[in-house]
């Protein structure tokens, strides 16, 4: 195989018949200004021509499913290998995606929960164990010999009912006593039960004294015992403590049982495991009183009320006639403040009323009176929402919803059922709360039985492994649970990054577009490493990147330039680093080297003396913070990546800026 990427007549968008030779498995940086054609070369032409050619390798069948592409405007291509591209777009913003989804970890631990996961009950905690007729044999010939004990099989557990014709089954089927609510009966006796009074039945199946030799009719009673009760056992344990046992995954005590552990109970986005109140979203999505009336020292008649199709205050609208209806039921102004006005009022008009309103129609046939009950304006919002098959309507109506967390999972997204499974005394829930660095702690130090061991042996190294390298990429304070809606952009790109690097493949072209952008100076020494790793497995690297420190540890620079669109399009320097420091053609070295710098201002802006101020500021992992931001300058807010920039600005500022001044 050869050594180079050899491109001839690369003429893509501004590119002016490019020729070129990449070395492969090298760590590549491609710069140059914006719009110079950097992005044209690596990913219009050598991304899409090595796709291409892999898809092209498919048989015709799959390439039905994967759709045409077209060959880039390039003359050849050799010494291509197949090629993934990582670019600037973020994760995916779907609720039901997170971290552990991403990185493919929260399959791995799917599968170790489904392997060596104990359940317990959902009701009492008790510990599940699902036993053999041999094993509970092996129990009872374990208890002293001469022990006297009866095994009974319930029939019934806490439930109401006379039972009539079951213990006339047991009679003719040869049973002699039973044992109703703690007292013995003789079954030849006339029971007659109280339907209405949950009641607790075992039918007596055999008494034994623990001794050699009864093994074989022990395992036969057994046997019999859990035909007669669906796999539950009761041992009554004479001058001891009665014991139960379950051939199923199912609480004696409680009757819950809990179906054959399997991968997909732990998914959230499966019906077998998610949550049924919520599907799996762990929250739901609902209407904010606060949002709807953001300011309450406004009146009604001010504009109090702010949510679509009920903020139009014009005399004749819908809204109007419902608010002067409101207004004439409760003897209100609707020029009192909303924060003044009473409780049964605001409830009206939020929640709306049993009774119905007298209403004063205006239209252009004269208008007249109308009796009618209101739904409410937050009923109204919800309904609307439900409805509505437009997401331009959804999404207007979002701006005044919130999420509350679910009342039946309480956040955790999984069925009760799932939540009783338990791995070194923690759910899979459980687990995913923790931090990346946290939950490689809890891996590393987990005791787990010989055969647990061997069972989860390989699922617990490739799990250790992932967390290793979100941690190596500086990722080690995010937690599996978090959802990747709402990673900012820069560990969004660590992200994906680790995920490669999990793959741990070999020969393929890594095509990367501007992996810096949204990273902190202190975290690019981790994506360089990182970056490095990948090429160390035998992989070649091409990154778009104008970040100097990722420039000075690449293995090859290429230039494009000299300007750009059609002033651009040409290569100006491919060589090492040093090379590129000498070069007096290339603008990107003159900088590098110290030749050309950006002079500091030497006078800067007063601003108008006024302030932007934000009080108690929670969105994320901001903690209640108080910020005053100068007006009339150019303000910068950095910062590490994932510290909280993002959802400063854009969650908090631009959101309630965008609501107050109604997106003007």
């Amino acid at each position: 195989m050869t050594d180079k990427i050899i491109i001839k007549g690369a003429r893509e968008h501004n590119l002016k018949s490019i020729d070129l030779e990449l070395p492969r498995n090298k760590f590549i940086v491609m710069t140059g200004l914006s719009g110079s054609g950097k992005s044209s070369l690596a990913f219009d032409t050598i991304y899409a021509d090595g796709q291409r050619r892999y898809m092209e390798s498919l048989s015709s069948y799959a390439r039905m499913f994967l759709g045409q592409m077209e060959k880039p405007d390039v003359d050849s291509i050799e010494g291509l290998s197949p090629a993934i591209s990582i670019d600037q777009k973020t994760t995916s913003k779907n609720p039901r995606s997170t971290v552990g989804t991403v990185t493919e970890i929260y399959d791995y631990l799917r599968l170790l929960y489904a392997r060596i996961g104990i359940p317990h009950c959902p009701v009492c905690g008790r510990e599940i164990k699902q036993q053999t007729v041999d094993q509970i044999a092996d129990k009872l010939l374990a208890l002293e010999e001469g022990t006297k004990i009866q095994l009974l099989a319930p029939i019934a557990r806490g439930r109401k009912g006379t039972y009539a014709k079951e213990l006339d089954k047991a009679r003719r089927s040869g049973y002699v006593r039973v044992r109703i609510d703690g007292i013995m009966y003789d079954l030849s006796e006339d029971i007659k039960l109280d339907k209405n009074i949950k009641h607790n039945i075992e039918i007596i199946v055999d008494r034994l004294v623990i001794k050699e030799g009864i093994r074989s009719r022990m395992t036969d009673s057994i046997e019999t015992v859990t035909s007669l009760s669906g796999g539950l056992i009761a041992v009554d344990i004479i001058g001891g403590e009665e014991q139960l046992y379950s051939l199923n995954y199912a609480c004696p005590e409680h009757n819950i049982s809990i179906e054959e552990l399997n991968p997909r109970m732990f998914s959230f986005n499966n019906p077998f495991g998610a949550c049924p109140k919520c599907t799996g979203l762990g929250s739901f999505s609902r209407i904010d009183p606060d949002l709807i009336v953001p300011n309450k020292d406004l009146s009604i008649r001010q504009g109090a009320i702010k949510a679509s199709g009920w903020n139009t205050i014009k005399d004749g609208s819908i809204a109007m006639m419902y608010y002067t209806a409101i207004a004439k039921r409760y003897n209100i102004s609707l020029d009192t403040p909303f924060k003044d006005l009473p409780k049964d009022a605001v409830n009206a008009f939020l929640y709306g009323t049993d009774e119905r309103l007298e209403l004063h129609i205006i239209d252009s046939f004269g208008g007249g009176v109308r009796y009618s009950r209101f739904e409410g304006v937050i009923n109204n919002l919800q309904r609307r929402y439900s409805e509505s098959s437009s997401d331009y309507s959804k999404k207007d109506i979002e701006e005044v919803m919130n999420e509350i967390s679910c009342p039946e999972c309480h956040g955790h997204r999984l069925k009760k059922e799932s939540l009783s499974v338990t791995v070194g005394g923690l759910n899979i829930m459980d687990f995913t709360k923790m931090s990346v660095a946290e939950a490689l702690d809890f891996i590393e130090k987990l005791e787990l039985t010989e055969r647990e061991q061997m069972i989860a042996k390989g699922i617990i190294k490739e799990i250790r492994e992932r967390l290793g390298f979100l941690k190596s990429v500086g990722l080690d304070y995010l937690t599996l649970a978090r959802s990747s809606g709402t990673l900012s952009g820069g560990e969004s790109q660590r992200i994906r990054l680790a995920t490669q690097i999990g793959s741990s493949l070999m020969g393929v072209l890594y095509i990367l577009d501007e992996p810096s952008i949204g990273l902190h100076q202190r975290d690019n020494d981790k994506l360089i490493a990182t970056l490095k790793r990948l090429r160390d497995l035998g992989n070649t690297l091409i990154v778009v990147e104008h970040d100097d420190d990722t420039m000075l540890a690449a293995d090859y620079i290429v230039d494009i330039g000299p300007g750009a669109g059609v002033n651009g399009g040409e290569v100006v320097f491919s060589g090492t680093v040093d090379k590129l420091l000498k070069s007096r053609k290339s603008i990107t070295g003159q900088y590098l080297s110290g030749k050309k710098k950006i002079p500091l201002p030497e006078k800067r802006r007063e601003g108008n003396g006024k302030f932007l101020i934000v009080k108690g500021a929670k969105e994320n992992n901001l903690k209640n913070i108080d910020v005053r931001i100068p007006l009339g300058e150019f303000v910068c807010v950095t910062g590490v990546s994932g510290s909280g920039k993002s959802s400063l600005i854009n969650e908090i500022v631009y959101k309630n800026l965008a609501a107050k001044l109604n997106r003007a």
